[in-house]
């Protein structure tokens, strides 16, 4: 904490750090909200988690940690943050001692999601954890097992799965309004520069299956309710100058599920594309886009339009999150999510390294 300090002293700040008028959503009665620390102060907290938490009902944003001083005083004097809720990767551990904070939400690259979440974890904190969960099925049993030890809460931030027109899709798994589910078929991905920064790294999580892999294959999943059985996958990579250790930049998937169900899957780096489409016994419906923060909406063959919602959609994540902790009640995306996807992934990887080898998926 010293470090913190001294920068904001010899930036001049430390006084108006500590005299910023806090913003509305800080007024009231603070029982009512649970305080979250945002761990990683990167495009995604910035641009999307933040804003969020100007809207949520039942969570606020009290803590930030991060590597970066330069970047203490701006969210401080946006948020209203107080002095005592910031800190650094290495101080973490001292958020044990403050009561300010419920919440530690881990928005770093993949390849740190599991030694940071295993700290909040051990500091006693709920641990929000962003996807893809970890590099590993291992890293994300370290996870589960590190919160279960120390009697916290973990949600990965699986934001689809609390998006109206994906519940929707969810609920018809069960439901079989087309009748019986037959296939599905979705694909992911954007066009990804130079940039692109640890995305470009398969050692840090990069390459459009791990990034991008999540949406798909956790669509795969919600959309049969089921579990996959068997994967086969192969890579492609037309940029081979543009990405490191192994990262593809194109990876093609098939699935298969109990009942005869297939799935097709594609994420890329290498354009734009976004859709799930399921196919039934009676009919099909679709969502494209399926996983755009905002705009997605769907059809079905009977002329049924899935409109979008105008709303927030880490908003309503992270509301339905807190309000899971308040009420002790499930979360929506529990580890084992984060932990069957990566399992997924991994799969995927050995597959394509070995000519599309079938690879069995073990039950979890």
């Amino acid at each position: 904490m010293k470090n913190r300090r001294s920068f904001l002293k010899t930036t001049g700040l430390a006084l108006a750090a500590s005299t910023l008028p806090l913003p509305h959503f800080a007024n009231g009665n603070p029982q009512k909200k649970l305080g979250v620390a945002l761990l990683g102060l990167g495009g995604y907290a910035t641009n999307n988690l933040a804003p969020a938490l100007m809207q949520t009902k039942h969570i606020e944003l009290r803590g930030i940690v991060t590597g970066s001083p330069e970047k203490i005083p701006v969210w401080q004097e946006k948020y209203g943050i107080k002095d005592k809720n910031v800190y650094s990767y290495e101080t973490l551990p001292e958020i044990a001692n403050n009561e300010d904070i419920d919440i530690v939400y881990i928005v770093t690259p993949t390849f740190l999601h599991k030694k940071y979440a295993v700290m909040a974890a051990n500091a006693g904190k709920h641990v929000f954890c962003e996807k893809p969960m970890a590099m590993t099925v291992s890293e994300c049993q370290e996870i589960i097992d590190a919160c279960e030890k120390n009697n916290v809460r973990l949600a990965i931030g699986y934001r689809m799965q609390h998006e109206q027109n994906t519940q929707t899709i969810i609920n018809w798994a069960k439901t079989n309004p087309y009748g019986a589910l037959q296939s599905v078929h979705t694909e992911a991905g954007f066009r990804i520069g130079s940039s692109g920064g640890w995305r470009l790294d398969g050692a840090k999580g990069g390459g459009a299956i791990y990034d991008m892999g999540v949406y798909p294959i956790n669509a795969m999943r919600y959309a049969t309710g089921l579990e996959p059985i068997s994967l086969t996958a192969s890579h492609e990579t037309q940029r081979p100058d543009l990405f490191l250790n192994g990262a593809p930049e194109i990876t093609y998937f098939d699935l298969e599920f109990p009942n005869g169900i297939t799935a097709k899957g594609r994420v890329t780096y290498a354009d734009n594309v976004n859709f799930l489409k399921v196919n039934c016994a009676d009919g099909n419906y679709e969502l494209a886009p399926f996983q755009s923060y905002n705009g997605v909406s769907g059809s079905t063959s009977d002329g049924k339009y899935l409109a979008p919602c105008e709303c927030n959609q880490q908003a309503i994540q992270m509301d339905d999150d807190a309000l899971a902790i308040m009420n002790d009640k499930p979360m929506i995306a529990l580890g084992i999510e984060g932990l069957r996807d990566i399992q997924i992934v991994e799969a995927a990887l050995a597959s394509g390294r070995n000519n599309g080898e079938r690879i069995a998926l073990k039950q979890y």
